[in-house]
C-alpha cells in the first residue's frame, strides 16, 4: 500500500491525544484578551501568566505602545518587501545603529524573527567543508540552521568546555573554518553557559564563537546585554545573536559583531535576502523597548527578585528544579501524562505555564516551565507557588 503523506504523523497523533484528554490543549491555548504583562483572560477568567518570556514586562509599556502606534500611521502596516528590495525603512537602519552602539560593536543586522536570525547567521557563515560545534541542548532553530549550512555538525556535551575541547582537538585541522555555537540562558531548564571557559577553548583552537542570547538579553549583565556581558567576555564572542520577542517585547531578531566583513551576510544569507522585512511598527516598538531597558535597570532587579522568590518557594515545597535560580524555572514532573495533567490542573486554578515534554526537552524530561517577569507582584508569585503545591497532590 502506498503511504499517505500524513502517515508519518501517526506517532505524533498517538502521543498528542493523551495530552489533550485532560481538557485544554497545552500547545494551542488561545487567550481572549491580554489585560497586562501578567494577566490573560480565557472565557472571561483571569489567568496569571507565568510562562510568557515577557521578562521585563514591557508589552504594555506606554512609550513602547505609542512608538508602535505612531509608526503605523507614518509607515503603514507592512513593508511588503525584503530588506534588499523595498523593505528597508529609516527605522530599520536606526535600530541597527542603536543595537551596534548598545553593544559597542561595529555592525548589527536586524531580522524579521529570531529564528531567521539564527538561520541567516549560521547558514550564511558556514558551508560545506566547514565544521560547526554545537552544544547538545541548543535551540531547534540552531539545529535547523546547521543542517541548512551543509557544514559538518559535531555535537558536544551540554555546558561542557572539556567536551568541546576534546572534539576540537580531534577535528580536521585542515577544515576551512570552525564555528562553535552555544546559548546564554537555555530556555528549557533555565541553566546558563560557562561562557568564559568556552571563550578560552575557542581561542586555543582558533575557532569562531557564536552565542545565542535570545533568553539572556535584557536579563543578564549590568546593561542587560546578556550573559557575555555578565561573564565579562563580550569581546570574546565573535557573533552575538538574539531575539526581540522576549525582553524587548516585540517580534524580530538581531545579530551583532565586530568582524569587518559581517555586513556581507546581507547578501550571503538567503534567509535574510528572501524574507519580507519587519513592519516599521515592530521595529519602532523594539527601539522604544531598547531605550526603556537602558533607562530602567531596576526592571532587572525586580525580575531577579521574582525569579529567586519563585525558585525558593517551589524548592521549599519539595519540587525538583532543573537549574539554579534564573528567570526560567523548570519543574520536573516525571512523565508526559503526569505533566499534562498538572498543566491542565494549573490552568483550572488560574495559572498558565508551559508544558515541555520529549522530544522537545533535554534528557527526555517532562517539565512545567515557568518564566518570570519583572511585572509579577509578590502576591502573584506566591499564588503560583501555592497552585503548584495543590496540583502536585492532584497529579
Amino acid at each position: 500500500n502506498k503511504m499517505d503523506l500524513f502517515d508519518k504523523f501517526n506517532p505524533i497523533k498517538e502521543a498528542y491525544s493523551p495530552l489533550t484528554s485532560g481538557g485544554g490543549d497545552p500547545f494551542g491555548v488561545a487567550f481572549d484578551r491580554i489585560a497586562s504583562p501578567t494577566i490573560g483572560l480565557i472565557n472571561n477568567r483571569e489567568i496569571v501568566l507565568a510562562g510568557t518570556n515577557n521578562y521585563l514586562g514591557l508589552t504594555f509599556d506606554d512609550a513602547v505602545i505609542t512608538a508602535g502606534q505612531q509608526a503605523l500611521r507614518t509607515f503603514g502596516t507592512g513593508t511588503t518587501g525584503s530588506r534588499i528590495a523595498n523593505g528597508t525603512f529609516g527605522p530599520h537602519r536606526l535600530l541597527e545603529e542603536e543595537m551596534a552602539t548598545h553593544y559597542g560593536m561595529s555592525s548589527a543586522i536586524v531580522f524579521t524573527t529570531g529564528y531567521q536570525a539564527n538561520l541567516s547567521v549560521v547558514a550564511g557563515l558556514a558551508q560545506k567543508g566547514d565544521q560547526i560545534f554545537i552544544d547538545a541542548d541548543c535551540h531547534a532553530s540552531i539545529y535547523d540552521a546547521c543542517q541548512l549550512s551543509g557544514a559538518e555538525i559535531i555535537r558536544f556535551a551540554h555546558n561542557d568546555p572539556t567536551s568541546l575541547d576534546r572534539r576540537l582537538a580531534r577535528s580536521d585541522p585542515n577544515s576551512s573554518n570552525k564555528l562553535v555555537i552555544v546559548e546564554g540562558l537555555y530556555s528549557m531548564f533555565g541553566d546558563v553557559s560557562p561562557l568564559a571557559e568556552f571563550v578560552e577553548v575557542k581561542k586555543r583552537h582558533k575557532a569562531y564563537l557564536m552565542v545565542d542570547e535570545a533568553h539572556s538579553f535584557g536579563v543578564f549583565g549590568d546593561r542587560g546585554l546578556g550573559l557575555a556581558e555578565a561573564h565579562g567576555v563580550l569581546d570574546g564572542a565573535d557573533f552575538l545573536v538574539g531575539t526581540f520577542s522576549k525582553s524587548l517585547a516585540g517580534i524580530g531578531g538581531f545579530a551583532v559583531s565586530n568582524h569587518p566583513d559581517f555586513n556581507f551576510l546581507r547578501v550571503a544569507a538567503r534567509a535574510y535576502m528572501f524574507t519580507a522585512s519587519s513592519s516599521a511598527a515592530s521595529v519602532e516598538v523594539t527601539r522604544a523597548a531598547l531605550k526603556v531597558i537602558a533607562a530602567r535597570p531596576e526592571l532587572r532587579t525586580d525580575l531577579w527578585k521574582n525569579a529567586r522568590r519563585l525558585h525558593a518557594g517551589l524548592k521549599a515545597k519539595g519540587f525538583g528544579l532543573m537549574a539554579e535560580p534564573s528567570p526560567v524555572v523548570a519543574v520536573d514532573f516525571g512523565d508526559p501524562a503526569r505533566a499534562a495533567r498538572a498543566w491542565n490542573a494549573l490552568l483550572q486554578l488560574g495559572v498558565y505555564v508551559n508544558l515541555a515534554i520529549p522530544p522537545g526537552t533535554p534528557n527526555s524530561k517532562s517539565l512545567l516551565r515557568c518564566s518570570v517577569s519583572a511585572a509579577h507582584t509578590s502576591d502573584q508569585i506566591d499564588f503560583v507557588i501555592n497552585c503548584f503545591e495543590k496540583v502536585a497532590e492532584m497529579a
